[in-house]
C-alpha cells in the first residue's frame, strides 16, 4: 500500500504533463516529495489502525523470537509452548556481493518509502516489480533515473512480450535502461556521487548518480529464528507442501518466508490454509496455484494470471495463444493509453483458459474478469458469450478470444 500510494501521485503528474495532448493548457507541474510522503503516511496510519484493532482478540507479544525445540519458542524473556506454529516473518532485502557497493552506500525500498528529499539522480539496480515501480515514480516527479537489469529484459519472471511495452514507455519518459548486464563494481567520487560499473554486450560501461536503489531481490527472513532447533528444513525459503506444512507437520510457513511468491493475496490464502490446518477443523486444505496472479503497477501496468508461455514451453504443456494490441482499440485511443496488449492462452482441445496476460491501461483491474472465468474453468468461447459494453477497455478481451476460437474451430 505505501508504494501504490506514491505511484498515484506520479501517475497524476504524468497526466498533468500530457495536458496539451488532450487540448488542455496549464502551468508546468512540480512535485513536493515531502508532501507526497505526508499523504502516504496519513493513509497508511488509517490502514494500520484498522489492522491493529483486529489484533485485540489475540495475545500479542512484540519481541524477538527463536525456536528452542519443535514445540518451544523463546520470545524475549518468555518461553512459549504450542501444539502448532505458523511462521510468517516475511522477507528482507538480499545482500549482493558487488565490490564497492557497501562502501559507496545505497538505499533499499524500505528507506526509499520514507525519503523526504528528492535526489537529482537515481541508479536503480534490478528490474523486478519494486525496481520498475520506483524507477518510474522518481522519473515522473523529476529525478534523472537509470535502471540496470542483469537479465535480458525487465520483469524477467514474465514473458518477454509482457515487458517490452513497459521498456518502451520507460525510454519514452527518459529512463536510461540497460538490460543484459553484468555488474562489476561501484565507486564513489569526492562529491558523493556513486558510479556503477558494468558490462553490456561485451563492452565496459558506467553510469553515475547521486543515489543507488538496491532492488536486486529479497530473501526469507529466517536468520534469527534458529529453525535448526525446530527441525524445520530450509531451501530457497522455508520448505512447505501444498498444505503449508514444513518438514515438521505441526509447523507451517506462509507468505514471503516460504519463498514461493512475494504477493499479498497469495500470502493471505496461504495463511488461511495454514490456520485451518493448524487447528484441525476438518479435512486438510491445500493452496491451488492454478490461479496465481501477479500485478506490477508500472505504466503500462502488467497483470498475469495462470500459466505463462515460458512455463508451458519448459513443462511441455500444449497451448494456443493470441494477442491484441491496445493501440488498435477504440477506448484505449480515447484515453490516450495505447501501450501494450492482451494475450490469452487456452487448452488446444477444450479451449479452457489457462493463462491470461495484460500489459496496458488498468491491467490490474481488467485481469479479474479473466480470473473469474478461469476460476470456473471457463473457455475462450465463454468469453465471447459474456456481454461486453462498448466502448470499454474490457471489450478488448474479446478480440484475442475470437482469434483463439477460430484456431480451435480450424483444428477440430
Amino acid at each position: 500500500m505505501p508504494s501504490k500510494t506514491l505511484l498515484r501521485s506520479s501517475d497524476v503528474m504524468s497526466l498533468m504533463r500530457r495536458a496539451g495532448e488532450f487540448g488542455l493548457g496549464g502551468e508546468n507541474p512540480s512535485a513536493d516529495l515531502s508532501a507526497i510522503m505526508d499523504r502516504k503516511d496519513r493513509l497508511i496510519r488509517e490502514f494500520a489502525g484498522y489492522r491493529i484493532q483486529q489484533l485485540r482478540e489475540f495475545t500479542l507479544y512484540e519481541d524477538d523470537a527463536r525456536f528452542l525445540s519443535p514445540r518451544e519458542l523463546r520470545v524475549g524473556e518468555r518461553t512459549l509452548t504450542a501444539t502448532s506454529f505458523v511462521i510468517a516473518t516475511g522477507s528482507v532485502t538480499t545482500s549482493v556481493e558487488i565490490p564497492g557497493l557497501d562502501e559507496a552506500g545505497y538505499v533499499t525500498s524500505d528507506e526509499l518509502l520514507d525519503l523526504r528529499e528528492q535526489p537529482e539522480s537515481l541508479i536503480v539496480l534490478g528490474g523486478g516489480a519494486v525496481a520498475t515501480e520506483m524507477a518510474q515514480f522518481f522519473c515522473r516527479i523529476g529525478t534523472e533515473v537509470t535502471l540496470i537489469q542483469r537479465s535480458a529484459h525487465i520483469l524477467s519472471c514474465d514473458d518477454e512480450d509482457m515487458a517490452m511495452p513497459v521498456e518502451a514507455r520507460f525510454r519514452e519518459e527518459g529512463i536510461q535502461l540497460h538490460t543484459g548486464t553484468s555488474l562489476s563494481a561501484v565507486s564513489m567520487d569526492g562529491d558523493g556521487h556513486r558510479t556503477v560499473h558494468f558490462t553490456q554486450d561485451g563492452e565496459q560501461k558506467s553510469v553515475s548518480g547521486e543515489m543507488i536503489l538496491q532492488a536486486l531481490g529479497r530473501r526469507p527472513n529466517v536468520d534469527d529464528l534458529e529453525l535448526d532447533a525446530a527441525g524445520v528444513a530450509v531451501g530457497s525459503g522455508v520448505t512447505v507442501d501444498a498444505q503449508m506444512r514444513t518438514s515438521q507437520p505441526h509447523i507451517f510457513a506462509v507468505g514471503d518466508v516460504n519463498g514461493r511468491y512475494e504477493i499479498v493475496h497469495i500470502a493471505v490464502e496461504q495463511g488461511e490454509v495454514a490456520g485451518f490446518n493448524a487447528v484441525g477443523g476438518g479435512p486438510a486444505r491445500s493452496c491451488d496455484e492454478r490461479l496465481k496472479t501477479l500485478v506490477v503497477f508500472t505504466d503500462p501496468a502488467v497483470a498475469t494470471a495462470g500459466l505463462r508461455e515460458k512455463e508451458c514451453i519448459s513443462l511441455g504443456i500444449p497451448y494456443l495463444a493470441a494477442s491484441y494490441p491496445f493501440d488498435d482499440h477504440g477506448k484505449s485511443q480515447c484515453l490516450g493509453e495505447t501501450h501494450g496488449h492482451v494475450k490469452l492462452m487456452c487448452d488446444p482441445v477444450t479451449g479452457e483458459l489457462i493463462g491470461s496476460h495484460i500489459v496496458g491501461p488498468e491491467a490490474g483491474e481488467l485481469i479479474h474478469e479473466l480470473l473469474a472465468v478461469m476460476y470456473f474453468r471457463g473457455t475462450v468461447r465463454d468469453l465471447l458469450r459474456i456481454p461486453h459494453y462498448h466502448p470499454t477497455l474490457a471489450e478488448i478481451i474479446t478480440y484475442p478470444a475470437e482469434e483463439l476460437v477460430e484456431q480451435l474451430d480450424s483444428s477440430a
